[in-house]
């Protein structure tokens, strides 16, 4: 008898289920203290000279790091980069931290406090403004005519180290690396237009099927987002790797896309888990709260949980999503119940929240998706999914789909673990 627990919001459920396999990644604890595993990183970058060579005394440095919906061990990091410039000559009054918020909303002073950690009211921070033309400044196009504008902060600035971490993303392969610079400090343009490679040309339609997480070879999104961030022409990198429960695990330093593709690697070894065949019936958890607040960011357990199951097999999703669906525009994209419509409505006004709704109905048509959640069925069928009010009642909907001698997975964080078949 399989059984682990598997948390739903701020509940657990107990889940047995004789011969399932449960997939949990092999993350690698940290070897060293957070700080050490800094400084060890910064000593020997990638690809790159170390800051020392590279940075000149009196020089304006802009340091770009995630907002605080992507933690990324940035109050551990920054003190000590900011350490380093000091020691290379450049006074904290030319130091500016640089939140890539994307497209996102602006941070609250309190979490300005919690990014910083012991650099608040020390060293000056600001929210990226994708909107405002006055904060842009344009740096070209790419060689398929993508115009690209970042924040002028980082193009008026000396030197620019972009900071961040690695981890799955559903359709760009890899967060971290170049996301950081694009969409993190461009403008709401450069940001769409990156996002819109996830799809064929016209001609052929649908979705590219290289656009899709751990895959970066052949990935039109990530190479229009790379491409875009090589024109900023940034001077360092540092990103971190996280264990499941937001230690660092590792820091690659140097090249914006070598110290990247290194932290991709080991992203890999952590959270893909390989299995033999695919399976009749996954049971995903999203990891409980704060994994489920909201659909959108419960998409990803369903995203990775997908690869684990044959097409026409059953996922069954817990996500609370106590919140909702995380965005007011988000759920008003079901009103396109085919995929060929809601396409097209996509291409003809393109928004990420719509692309996140056209990807949930592409697995709810490719599969039978059970959706344990606080929506009710009106809902959840429009999403394309069935509505079931907790674990037991959704185990027992999805036998009537299941084979004599079912190949059963359960995978209780679904948003870290990416199952790999072999036939992926």
């Amino acid at each position: 008898m399989a059984g682990c627990e598997l948390k739903y919001g701020h509940a657990v459920f107990r889940c047995n289920l004789p011969g399932a396999r449960i997939l949990t990644p092999s993350a690698v604890p940290p070897q060293a203290s957070a700080a050490d595993l800094v400084r060890e990183a910064l000593a020997q970058p990638l690809g790159s000279p170390a800051l020392d060579r590279i940075v000149r005394p009196g020089e304006r440095v802009t340091l770009v790091t995630s907002d605080i919906t992507r933690y990324t061990g940035s109050e551990l990091y920054l003190p000590i980069l900011v350490e380093r410039l000091n020691a290379c000559g450049v006074a904290d009054e030319d130091i500016l931290v640089l939140v890539a918020l994307g497209i996102h909303r602006k941070q609250t002073d309190a979490e300005h406090r919690k990014i910083l950690g012991p650099l608040a009211g020390r060293i000056r921070i600001l929210d990226h403004e994708c909107d405002d033309p006055a904060e842009l400044r344009i740096l070209g196009t790419t060689a398929g005519g993508m115009p690209v504008a970042v924040n002028r902060h980082v193009v008026e600035a000396d030197r620019v180290i972009v900071t961040g971490t690695v981890g799955y993303h559903y359709f760009a392969g890899f967060g971290g690396g170049r996301k950081g610079l694009v969409p993190g400090v461009a403008s709401r343009e450069t940001c769409m237009a990156t996002h819109f490679a996830v799809f064929n040309p016209p001609e052929i339609g649908g979705k590219h099927p290289r656009a899709v997480t751990g895959v970066l070879e052949g990935n039109p999104v990530h190479e229009a987002i790379l491409e875009a961030a090589r024109l900023v022409e940034p001077d360092f990198l540092l990103n971190t790797v996280l264990t499941p429960d937001k230690r660092i695990s590792a820091v690659f330093c140097g090249d914006l896309e070598e110290a990247h593709l290194a932290g991709c690697e080991l992203c890999r070894e952590m959270y893909s888990v390989p299995l033999e065949r695919a399976a009749d019936l996954a049971v995903v958890s999203c990891g409980g709260y704060p994994k489920d607040i909201n659909f959108i960011q419960a998409h990803k357990a369903l995203d990775y949980g997908v690869n684990a199951v044959r097409p026409g097999g059953t996922l069954i999703l817990l996500a609370a999503c106590a919140d909702g669906f995380g965005n007011k525009t988000f759920f008003d994209w079901f009103q396109y119940t085919d995929l060929v419509s809601f396409e097209k409505a996509l291409r003809a006004g393109y928004e990420i929240n719509g692309q996140t709704a056209y990807s949930t109905l592409m697995k709810a048509r490719s599969h039978r998706v059970i959706l344990g959640s606080e929506f009710g069925p009106v809902e959840t069928e429009k999403m394309g999914m069935e509505k079931a009010r907790e674990l037991d009642e959704a185990l027992g909907m999805a036998q009537s789909d299941l084979p004599e001698n079912p190949f059963i997975v359960i995978i209780p964080d679904g948003g870290t673990v990416l199952p790999v078949t072999a036939q992926l």
